[in-house]
């Protein structure tokens, strides 16, 4: 669609002389805006859900044998380095098939490095003596896990997953090249159709998800975390 097309559909001043702000265009395509915004929250919350489901009982393997944490990391470390460009094309090459899951898988391995890291410093940094009381108290090693360990070790992993996060709302654009991108869809064709204002606002709207993804964990943390707002009082 041209941009001759999107200010003859819209009489507006903004729109016609091409402005990056554009109250107009917000106005008239808030149904667009929504739908990618949609589809952006909806890519993203699957990759973390993804990231974590793999990288938790993965960070619990690697805080228990550093074998385990040095092969594991080692790999994770390796995939992070991939080129988001060259990674959905190598997701296709192995057999997954194109769709959405391309985008979510792919942004799923990134996350993996963060948060098996930080999953595996906050378990590390739970107190010898804390471990050795509930192992006193008769413990199982799962309890222990489920009841301590895990809850000792939550800041670490929330921090883990609102760098994760973010850092996949970013991401996630990327997928636009392959037309699941959420805003990201609008910020390629505003570039390839030079619709400033369409790519200006979808990159505000990144943006702000981005932010309010971080103040909303942030906010779950403490709430998760109650005993370090006493502290901190």
């Amino acid at each position: 669609m041209t941009l001759a097309v999107h200010a003859t559909r819209v009489a507006g001043s903004c729109l016609q002389r091409n402005a990056w702000v554009c109250p107009d265009y917000v106005r008239t395509r808030g149904d667009i805006l929504q739908e990618a915004l949609v589809e952006h929250v909806g890519l993203t919350l699957a990759a973390v859900a993804l990231g974590l489901l793999v990288a938790l009982p993965l960070g619990v393997l690697a805080s228990r044998s550093r074998l385990v944490e040095t092969g594991a990391s080692s790999i994770a470390t390796v995939l992070y380095t991939i080129p988001s460009l060259a990674m959905f094309p190598l997701l296709l090459a192995v057999g997954l098939p194109f769709g959405p899951s391309i985008v979510v898988v792919g942004l799923a391995i990134y996350t993996l490095g963060i948060l098996l890291r930080n999953i595996v410093v906050g378990l590390h940094g739970v107190p010898e003596d804390t471990l050795d009381a509930a192992t006193g108290m008769g413990l199982s090693p799962r309890r222990r896990l489920w009841s301590v360990e895990l809850p000792l070790a939550l800041p670490a992993i929330v921090a883990g997953t609102r760098i994760a996060t973010v850092s996949t709302v970013a991401l996630v654009t990327v997928g636009g090249l392959f037309g699941y991108g959420g805003l990201g869809n609008l910020i390629i064709t505003g570039q390839r159709t030079q619709f400033n204002a369409e790519v200006l606002t979808a990159t505000v709207l990144v943006v702000v998800l981005a932010l309010a993804a971080d103040g909303l964990l942030l906010l779950l943390g403490r709430q998760l975390t109650p005993w370090l707002r006493g502290r901190a009082a």
